[in-house]
């Protein structure tokens, strides 16, 4: 019990002066760059138009973002050790936000191949400065809150998901106010000041700097494989419904202002949910458990919002929100696991668990986000104009069909530890929490808590040395799990 008293301790222990610096000012990037990212979604589309382009050249202008994203992001995770995370993190947000002011400067480009092709030239810059920026944010993040990754990860997405869902009201306010520059002047000034504080106050990091962590390998590694392809797949469905969720509502007669309360039910809903799940894997319950009910909310949330042919019921308004809803849940239960999973897996397969280690896997992670935010609108507007809206819900459906039966199968190939015979419970000398039966009862379960290289307990399912294989199948394998 003394034991568990002291765990308990550390557990509610506050953050030190340096980690509450550091969660603030990400969070405060987080959220200027998420608005950055989205302010010109309502007035953007109109402007260009008037330039002469199309929907399929605009449309490109918005899906570049993430396409170089993608193929960036990994590159920034490799040589963050070499770049340095802080030097990273803080020309990646001067960049951002100097690509934000540029492109208010677009409304004075009158003709119309002058104006689209700087439109893509200041995009894929900013995406590499934004990319740069968030992988550096996440690895400094999983640096400095090595017992708590799950929980501080939801929160800066909880601060990136509120700005992405404010930033086109924030954009279209302005745009009314001051024309088409005053929004990208106002946040793109907005963001270099954060950038200037961050310089600033941003503590460096304090570890040495060592070769980079292979990109390949990482992926060898099935758990971190699982992860990535998960984190795509999510991405997929939030893209889904950013390119046919406004044309399905069109049947309901439904105010602007409504439509985009609309938009913001199931972001809204992983926003506040978030956290809570972060909790929750940091202190009890295994990732890959969360990530198999999360699959399963996206499923059912996509299916009431259509709803899907499957189902003998007509659309209506009240099945949208109530799918909505849970595709919240199951968006908060999907990406949250992922990142703080990914790197349990890394280095219980052998990778150092140091900044090499964190900004692989921030890059993958980013990358696989990227990927699938750029596949799921491109996808999801072939299938509304070819076979509607109903029906195109099939192609989210499969692919987390795929999720929970690929989690499913992960979850069973693990290979867990061998039983114990009833008797003294041995002391487990990898950093492991393990629940052993007692000589008194068989009910009895003693915690027994040891700690890692940092000399600091984890609680739930976390990090531990290489040689346990977390997140590994095979026959030579064995697996670390904690029930919830």
């Amino acid at each position: 019990m003394g034991c568990l008293s002291n765990v308990a301790m550390r557990i509610k222990r506050r953050y030190t002066r340096r980690q509450w610096s550091t969660v603030m000012l990400i969070g405060t990037v987080n959220f200027a760059g998420a608005v950055c990212i989205s302010l010109q979604a309502p007035f953007y589309p109109q402007e260009a138009e008037m330039k002469g382009s199309t929907a399929t050249e605009y449309g490109l202008v918005f899906g570049i973002f993430e396409l170089v994203s993608f193929l960036s992001s990994p590159l920034f995770g490799k040589y963050l050790d070499t770049i340095g995370a802080k030097f990273t993190l803080t020309s990646g947000i001067f960049v951002a936000a100097v690509s934000c002011m540029l492109f208010g400067l677009l409304d004075l480009v009158m003709q119309h191949p002058e104006f689209i092709g700087l439109s893509f030239a200041v995009r894929i810059v900013e995406a590499l400065g934004a990319s740069a920026a968030l992988t550096a944010a996440f690895a400094i993040i999983a640096s400095e809150f090595p017992d708590s990754v799950g929980t501080t990860f939801a929160t800066l997405e909880t601060f990136y998901g509120v700005g992405y869902i404010v930033g086109p009201t924030i954009g279209g306010l302005l745009f009314q106010a001051g024309g088409y520059i005053l929004p990208f002047i106002v946040m793109g000034s907005m963001l270099g000041v954060v950038g200037v504080v961050t310089c600033v106050v941003l503590p460096a990091s304090n570890q040495p700097k060592k070769p980079q962590a292979s990109l390949l390998k990482m992926l060898a590694v099935p758990g971190v494989l699982l992860d990535s392809l998960v984190t795509t797949a999510t991405a997929m469905s939030m893209g889904f419904y950013s390119a046919t969720l406004e044309p399905h509502l069109r049947q309901f007669d439904l105010s602007p202002a409504l439509v985009g309360v609309m938009f913001i039910i199931s972001g809204g809903i992983y926003a506040v949910f978030a956290p809570l799940v972060g909790r929750i894997i940091d202190r009890c319950c295994y990732a890959k458990r969360v990530v198999l009910l999360g699959g399963l909310f996206v499923i059912v949330g996509v299916a009431l919002v259509g709803p899907a042919d499957f189902m003998p019921v007509e659309t209506s308004l009240w099945l949208c929100v109530l799918g909505l809803i849970i595709h919240g849940l199951g968006l908060s239960c999907l990406m949250v696991p992922t990142f703080s999973d990914a790197i349990s897996s890394a280095v219980c397969a052998g990778f150092p668990d140091d900044l090499t280690t964190y900004g692989v896997v921030s890059g993958l992670w980013a990358a696989s986000f990227a990927l699938g935010a750029f596949v799921g609108p491109s996808v999801a507007g072939v299938l509304f104009d070819t076979v509607g809206f109903r029906k195109s819900t099939y192609f989210i459906i499969a692919v987390h069909v795929l999720v929970v039966v690929g989690t499913a199968l992960f979850l069973c190939c693990e290979r867990r530890p061998p039983a114990r015979k009833p008797g003294k419970p041995k002391t487990n000398m990898n950093g492991l929490l393990r629940l052993e039966e007692s000589n008194a009862s068989s009910l009895n379960l003693i915690a027994n808590w040891s700690q890692d290289h940092r000399n600091q307990s984890f609680p739930g399912v976390t990090r531990n040395k290489a040689g346990n294989d977390y997140g590994s199948i095979g026959s030579t394998l064995s697996v670390i799990e904690v029930a919830a």
